[in-house]
Order: structure tokens, then C-alpha cells, then sequence
């Protein structure tokens, strides 16, 4: 299995300048700064998402906010609506559902167009939190999800997808989006993210 991009931003991010040779001035590593972009969970849309996908994909959601959360990183809450066809914002389809552990506290951006970072305040707000890079969970993860993760690197932020906590309507396009993004899985995001809370 071929290394993916997004493991070696983090290991470039964490890797000691003792790595370097003797007596080379190198800048010192940049801190990883993340944040977890949890997409689109919302009510309208989940019953369209494959039942693999969604037994699998809602539970891992909230295990990679846990780690998040406990090491002090932004966690935004992606919402997708059409102005001419909804989901209104304030109604119960547009809503997530109180199973996803997300807060009131947590940054809200709301999008008209499959990537997060068309005509939002995702790319000024990331900056204004020194966010460097940013994963992503749940959906549709071979639409809006892969639109965002393009979307990071056109505006020069790193981007990973979190493995199994992607949903689609099927989970074999869901295996395919992992196979052409950057990929990390739940156990492999913890020890970056500890480290970096610890820099």
C-alpha cells in the first residue's frame, strides 16, 4: 500500500530538525495545526446514504471528534443547503442528528456548492485559527467530502480523509474515494494529534 500524501505532511510536520545535516540551518518544522471538518450529517440526508456506510461511518464520526476535542482542535460543522430547494436552516432536516457529538460551540459554515471552501468563510476562518490542516468525515463522501478535500489543497491547506467515518449511498464508491484521497485511519490521527497538542 502506497504512502499516502497526508501521512507524509504529518511526519514532515513532526519530524525533528536533528534530521537534518550537521551544521545545515533548517527552519524549524511548522506545528500541525488541524481541524476536523465534520460534512453534512444531516437528517434530510442521511436516510439516502447506504446502511454499510451509516453503521459504520456515524459511530467512527464521533470517535475522531473525541480526540479532537480532547486536545483542544477546531471542529466545524459543514452544512449543505440549496437556496432554492433547501434544507432551511433552523428546520429539522437541516439539522444533524443529536447523535453526532458535535456543540453549539463548535464553528458552523454553511455551503450552496459541493466543496466547503466555494464561497464560505471556511478558508478566512481556518487561517484566522492558524489551522494548517484539516480532515474530514462523513458525507457523501465521493461528493461533497472529496469536492472540500480538493477544494483544501486549491487553497493550500492539507486535507485527509478519515477512513471509515466517510458515508455514501454506496459503500463501494465510498471504498474508491479512499483509494484516490489522501486517507488516514482513526488510530494512525490520534498520536499526531496528542503530539501536537503536547509541541
Amino acid at each position: 500500500m502506497k504512502v499516502k500524501a497526508v501521512l507524509r505532511v504529518l511526519l514532515l510536520t513532526l519530524a525533528s530538525p536533528a534530521l537534518s545535516p550537521a551544521g545545515a540551518e533548517t527552519p524549524a518544522p511548522s506545528r500541525l495545526k488541524p481541524a476536523l471538518l465534520v460534512m453534512d450529517v444531516q437528517n434530510l440526508y442521511l436516510p439516502f446514504m447506504g446502511e454499510h456506510d451509516v453503521k459504520r461511518g456515524m459511530p467512527m464520526i464521533n470517535h475522531v471528534i473525541a480526540p479532537f476535542c480532547a486536545n483542544g482542535f477546531p471542529v466545524v460543522r459543514i452544512y449543505h443547503t440549496d437556496p432554492g430547494r433547501g434544507p432551511a436552516p433552523g428546520t429539522e432536516a437541516f439539522e444533524f442528528p443529536d447523535t453526532v457529538r458535535v456543540t453549539e460551540a463548535d464553528a458552523r459554515i454553511i455551503k450552496n456548492f459541493p466543496s466547503a471552501f466555494k464561497r464560505t468563510r471556511l478558508d478566512a476562518m481556518l487561517r484566522e485559527k492558524g489551522v494548517n490542516a484539516v480532515f474530514l468525515v462523513g458525507l457523501g463522501g465521493v461528493g461533497c467530502v472529496l469536492a472540500t478535500h480538493h477544494g483544501a489543497a486549491e487553497a493550500d491547506v492539507a486535507a485527509g480523509m478519515v477512513k471509515d467515518a466517510l458515508l455514501s449511498h454506496d459503500a463501494t464508491l465510498t471504498k474508491h474515494a479512499y483509494e484516490i484521497a489522501d486517507t488516514i485511519n482513526h488510530p494512525s490521527l490520534k498520536l499526531p494529534l496528542e503530539t501536537a497538542r503536547a509541541q
